[in-house]
């Protein structure tokens, strides 16, 4: 993981520079695994989040709300009981672990200053927040208590002593030339190169170990047996700079995105070079980083899990609508047939003194046919030959009453179909949390879902995509079907061009005219945006229809997003992300 000793270190000097003196004034708990403390310090607050979260442990500076639950935990209670208006003495880290000590000095139960010691232990599954007696070291309790059942080795319990975990591996700030050339000889010569380094010294993540590689430019998996004296060389050199950078507190704190600049992907105190410089974002301080970093992947797998959550409801509803489509069709097929029973009827009717009970069927000349050919009816021995008349124009009537329904009701069940296939497009385009409530809300009000609507005074409203074309014009791209019908119904004016996937499910898409003539290099750019938020995303020569705002208009009874329109023109793309990414985005 990123979050390695180096940016531990990096972080802990932050901290001491910010929080060092501050009052501790508010203690929250809003996850299992997770605290919050606000400190104030030299006229300004901060917050300082603490995460033993399996997933994403941490200990930074944090600029985002979160909401707090109406009870605290109990482990909230007790860090309120000795920590709350306590005043933070010094932040330290531990060797070149990613294990923080922060000493609190506050009055205990009666009224004696003493000083208590939060230890943050950054361990991937086996990270713990544990409150101790910094005198003693005896353990007032912890977010996770581990007892016997969890580990033999080492238990953190309230009334124990703390033990640090015991570490194999050398602090690279105090280890020795000797000791890496040792260290090389001795090691599993199949090992990858790269892990080497992370395996042996404490303190180093997988991301700066494959650094050291990259910036002598030896192949990370390279076995360590094949390494000749020079690359052995060159690795400790390449290694030495960056501790010494560590060391000289040389920190570069850096955000880095993906090729195609989209989702972060790493970031850390040192300069990383490995992914080149293209997606490299340089920050003042590494607290901002680890805070934007985490949120923003948070904010992605929660809207994400949220996301695929919704889909699976509307995909069962889709699967359904499916197949009553296709029994509707079958139905309909069947009772196009329907006119051949009302012959029958007829027949039988005309011939009822030839025809006799319990025959099983009857041979007729059909007078419906210009041949007179004849034509074999079958019977049912169970009733007369007039009953037997009777039943087929029963099931010719009902059938004619089925067609008649079914051209009714399957053009409603394509367009049930359509609706629920935008939808799952729409989950796929939300990027906020707000856009998938307002996609839940809207299936919960057409019966798709089951709960209840909140209430929705004062709630924030979500936002469509906005960019600007290479002509300058703004261009505007729904999320899902609220965010559609207000671009195309409210916010565009006549003149403004609207933009959709040709059947297929799609966002809406308007380009601001403000009365001018729209280039072609601005239509091509809207035309990609609509084809890449659609379901041909990944479709070459996907057709685009645009017309006009005042060529739309919404059916009576149409659901939200659903429009229809005329007077068009089509435009054919091939969406691709190298391409969306190069349009200027303002804001989602």
């Amino acid at each position: 993981m990123s979050f390695d000793g180096i940016v531990t270190r990096n972080i802990v000097l932050e901290l001491n520079n910010l929080l060092v003196g501050g009052r501790i004034n508010k203690i929250y708990q809003h996850e299992k695994d997770e605290i919050l403390l606000h400190i104030y310090n030299k006229g300004k607050n901060y917050k300082l989040l603490i995460s033993s979260s399996s997933n994403s442990p941490r200990i930074h500076i944090t600029n985002y709300g979160m909401e707090n639950p109406q009870s605290p935990p109990m482990f909230c209670m007790v860090l309120r009981k000795h920590l709350l208006g306590g005043i933070v003495l010094n932040i330290e880290q531990h060797e070149m672990d990613r294990i923080i000590l922060i000493d609190v000095s506050s009055l205990d139960e009666f009224g004696e200053v003493s000083v208590k010691r939060l230890i943050i232990e950054i361990m991937g599954k086996h990270s713990n927040i544990i409150l101790v007696h910094k005198e003693s070291l005896k353990i007032i309790d912890a977010i996770k208590r581990v007892t016997p059942d969890i580990s033999s080795v080492r238990q953190v319990l309230p009334g124990l002593e703390y033990t640090f975990v015991k570490q194999d591996r050398l602090n690279p700030l105090t280890s020795t030339e000797s000791d890496f050339f040792n260290l090389i000889e001795k090691d599993n010569k199949n090992k990858q190169v790269y892990k080497f380094f992370y395996t042996n010294y404490a303190g180093l993540s997988p991301l700066i170990s494959k650094e050291i590689c990259s910036i002598v430019g030896i192949d990370i998996d390279k076995p360590l047996g094949t390494l000749d004296e020079d690359e052995k060389k060159n690795l400790y050199e390449s290694f030495t700079s960056i501790i010494k950078k560590v060391k000289d507190e040389k920190f570069k704190p850096q955000l880095i995105k993906n090729e195609y600049g989209k989702d972060y992907i790493a970031f850390h105190s040192l300069d990383i070079n490995q992914f080149g410089n293209k997606n490299k974002i340089y920050m003042n301080s590494i607290n901002e980083v680890v805070d934007i970093y985490y949120t923003e992947n948070d904010k992605q797998n929660r809207v994400f899990q949220k996301g695929q959550s919704i889909k699976k409801a509307v995909q069962v509803k889709l699967d359904r609508s499916l197949k009553k489509l296709a029994k509707q069709k079958e139905e309909l097929i069947k009772s196009e047939d329907r006119e051949k029973y009302k012959i029958y009827g007829d027949l039988i009717s005309a011939n009822l003194y030839r025809i006799d009970k319990g025959m099983d069927k009857v041979e007729l000349e059909n007078f419906y046919d210009e041949n007179m050919g004849k034509i074999t009816i079958p019977l049912d021995k169970r009733y007369s030959p007039a009953e037997n008349a009777q039943r087929y124009y029963k099931k010719y009537t009902k059938l004619k009453n089925t067609y008649k329904q079914l051209l009714e009701q399957i053009p409603e069940t394509e367009k049930e179909i359509e609706y629920l296939e935008n939808v799952l497009n729409n989950i796929d385009n939300c990027t906020e949390i707000i856009e998938l409530e307002e996609i839940k809300e809207e299936l919960i009000e057409g019966g798709y879902l089951k709960g209840k609507i909140k209430n929705k005074k004062n709630n924030r409203v979500s936002k469509p995509h906005h960019y600007i074309s290479s002509d300058g014009f703004h261009i505007f791209v729904g999320k899902n079907n609220r965010q559609n019908d207000y671009l195309t119904l409210k916010a565009a004016n006549k003149t403004d061009l609207w933009l959709h996937v040709q059947k297929m499910p799609g966002s809406h898409v308007i380009i601001k005219t403000e009365n001018k003539q729209v280039p072609d290099k601005t239509l091509e750019e809207a035309a990609m945006l609509a084809a890449y938020y659609s379901k041909g995303k990944n479709s070459n020569n996907v057709a685009v229809d645009y017309t006009e705002r005042k060529n739309i208009r919404k059916p009576k009874n149409a659901k939200l997003g659903m429009v229809i329109y005329e007077n068009y023109k089509t435009i054919f793309v091939s969406p691709s992300e190298e391409y969306i990414e190069k349009i200027k985005k303002v804001s989602d």
